[in-house]
């Protein structure tokens, strides 16, 4: 019951409420990235939605309009060449992942699920698949995220994500609860920027740094 439909009804009313919180801050985010970096302010990159779907989910630029567009981040030479000022600011705070509130009002995301992998990304979908991880919705925070982020190998997140979906199925009580562990986590993680690892490291490199695809 939790798992199928509260939980849809707790994302939607909350990030209803957040567009409406946040919209003047999201409007100067915007200016900034514009006046940083003249361009579109928001991004698109194709994800691995639920059971292996695939959706475009919405970020902040946080990268120059002069960053090759068909070479993925961590392929470039000195990526962070490429970062704007205020770029890597947004990445450390995870401002640049606010605009996913609109996937979540869509119904492509969660506020609390796996984050959403790559849409090339197979060994990572391919591992949540042994933990029936890929048959939720993914989040935009998740349990994973406030246990190592970026860090993480992928086999490690992905029995992290498992763990959560475990947790999901055993009933309403208890799924609400991490829900709420792994909300509340987040904001711990990110003002202590737990796990940023610009580019990713090993096998995470695949992982953040996909190709930006601007919305034109």
């Amino acid at each position: 019951m939790y798992k199928n439909c509260i939980k849809r009804f707790i994302d939607l009313i909350l990030s209803l409420v957040g567009l409406i919180i946040l919209a003047i801050p999201m409007l100067i985010v915007s200016l900034i990235i514009f006046i940083d970096d003249p361009g579109p302010v928001i991004f698109k990159q194709k994800r691995i939605g639920i059971k292996r779907t695939f959706f475009n989910c919405y970020k902040f630029r946080s990268m120059k309009m002069s960053t090759p567009h068909d070479v993925p981040t961590h392929m470039l030479e000195n990526p962070e060449q490429y970062i704007t000022r205020w770029g890597k600011f947004m990445r450390k705070m995870s401002i640049d992942e606010l605009p996913q509130i609109f996937n979540i009002v869509k119904g492509d995301m969660a506020i609390v699920g796996p984050r959403p992998a790559l849409w090339n990304q197979d060994d990572l979908a391919d591992e949540r698949d042994k933990y029936g991880a890929n048959d939720v919705r993914p989040g935009l925070t998740g349990w994973a995220q406030i246990n190592g982020r970026d860090e993480l190998e992928i086999p490690v997140k992905a029995k992290l994500d498992g763990d959560y979906v475990k947790v999901l199925n055993e009933g309403k009580f208890k799924g609400f609860m991490m829900d709420l562990r792994c909300f509340f986590g987040t904001f711990i993680s990110v003002l202590r920027h737990d796990g940023v690892v610009e580019g990713g490291t090993g096998s995470i490199k695949t992982e953040e740094t996909a190709k930006e695809t601007v919305i034109k």
